[in-house]
């Protein structure tokens, strides 16, 4: 007899809190009961010494309130909350985490960034099965990269790098649409930021499959002919180089309004996706990807696998 357990799947990112409801099954696919999230983009409550600010903390409680009263609506049996790149960054993050407990009486894990790589390339290895080879997976956050490559369902090497779209955004572009030296600049600091990192991924071996998790490659993907998100999530999608360098030069002359009229561009993100396609771009080229295969499954189902393969089966 197949036994679920019912779980809420926590995510606090750096631009959503989202939250997934499933019911678990050990050795099968996560089956989603309700999907909702908020928009967060944590990145721009940073203050000066790196600090999430007072309204940045007001509105993680909320959105984090909000999502637990979702939960309990679905009779969760266990939630599954966790933090990323943002919370993680953050110069007074134990102060964040103590508060939004105290307010909400959730406790979130901080993931590092080489656990996030770790889990999401779980959930592609579970995606893509045994017979893809050697994968390479690169997500693209608000926060951060992470990319990971392995013949395994644990990566041989995982690694985290500080180049998230959100984060390089607010950082590097002050006018919109960015000025060409701005990208130029940006493009340096890209290229110097992945140099180590794409050198050990290359040092592991040869890449049999490349993937693309998150929504930054899922918005890259439609905008360069990648069928929509409502054709389901088993129709194969994939991002070129080439591709992806034309509609570089395409979007990076639009205003972030213009972008978000795309379609494809959510309007929370629109203002970022020019520095994600930089990230994305500068990664696939050092990598010598190609064509990039698009997952469905990213950090949450990670999460979702690693939590029923390491204690539903002794919970049930």
């Amino acid at each position: 007899m197949v036994i679920a357990v019912r779980l809420g799947v926590l995510d606090v990112g750096s631009n959503t809190v989202h939250l997934v409801v499933v019911d678990a099954v050990r050795g099968g696919p996560p089956t989603p009961m309700s999907n909702w999230k908020t928009p967060m983009r944590l990145v721009e409550y940073l203050d000066k010494k790196g600090a999430i600010n007072q309204k940045g903390i007001d509105r993680l409680v909320k959105g984090v309130a909000l999502a637990r009263e979702m939960a309990e609506q679905f009779r969760c049996e266990q939630m599954l909350p966790f933090a990323t790149s943002a919370i993680r960054s953050a110069t007074n993050s134990d102060d964040v985490l103590d508060l939004v407990e105290k307010k909400t009486g959730v406790r979130l894990q901080i993931l590092s960034g080489v656990e996030e790589a770790e889990l999401t390339f779980l959930a592609v290895r579970r995606w893509f099965g045994w017979s893809a080879g050697r994968i390479c997976d690169l997500d693209i956050g608000g926060g951060s990269l992470e990319m990971s490559i392995g013949t395994h369902e644990s990566p041989d090497h995982a690694l985290s790098v500080n180049l998230g779209a959100a984060r390089l955004t607010r950082d590097w572009f002050e006018s919109d649409p960015p000025s060409k030296k701005a990208i130029s600049q940006l493009r340096d600091y890209i290229d110097s930021e992945l140099e180590a990192p794409t050198s050990t991924l290359l040092g592991s071996g040869e890449i049999d499959l490349a993937v693309g998790t998150s929504k930054t490659f899922r918005m890259l993907a439609r905008l360069t002919g990648a069928a929509p998100s409502s054709e389901g999530p088993h129709v194969k999608r994939t991002l070129t180089q080439s591709g992806l360098r034309q509609l570089i030069a395409f979007i990076s002359r639009m205003t972030a309004a213009d972008r978000a009229e795309l379609e494809g561009v959510s309007s929370d993100r629109s203002h970022q996706v020019v520095a994600g396609a930089l990230v994305a771009e500068a990664a696939m080229r050092k990598l010598d990807i190609e064509i990039l295969h698009l997952c469905p499954w990213a950090l949450r189902e990670g999460v979702i696998f690693n939590r029923t393969d390491q204690v539903l089966a002794h919970d049930i």
